[in-house]
């Protein structure tokens, strides 16, 4: 059985800023992707940032700049550092791990709870 525990999420004023972390628990033999997505209110999920397990990073064009994905693959972790937030930023922000489990042959996308992110101007 695999989990993933999202936090870091709250208020804060535009500019501010906020860290997400999301961590895996579970046999994990290896971790292939990881993401974070949002979604506000009447709106679809979108993609805010990605990482492969070789490190390489993707952003969408609305925070580039301002969101540095990064992980800890020991740790089974990826965070989302989010700096000079705006208040469009605010929504519901969901990580994913693309994960590989000890003693299978395949990997399977793996969603957290979401935390929410609120940015008042």
């Amino acid at each position: 059985q695999v989990q993933l525990v999202e936090s870091g999420g709250g208020s804060v004023q535009a500019g501010g800023s906020l860290r997400l972390s999301c961590s895996a628990s579970g046999s994990i033999f290896s971790i292939n992707y990881m993401a974070w997505y949002r979604q506000a209110p009447g709106k679809q999920r979108e993609l805010v940032a990605s990482i492969t397990g070789g490190g390489n990073t993707n952003y969408a064009d609305s925070v580039k700049g301002r969101f540095t994905i990064s992980s800890d693959n020991a740790k089974n972790t990826v965070y989302l550092q989010m700096n000079a937030l705006k208040p469009e930023d605010t929504a519901t922000y969901y990580c994913t791990q693309d994960l590989r489990l000890t003693g299978t042959n395949w990997p399977r996308a793996y969603w957290g709870q979401g935390t929410q992110v609120t940015v008042s101007s």
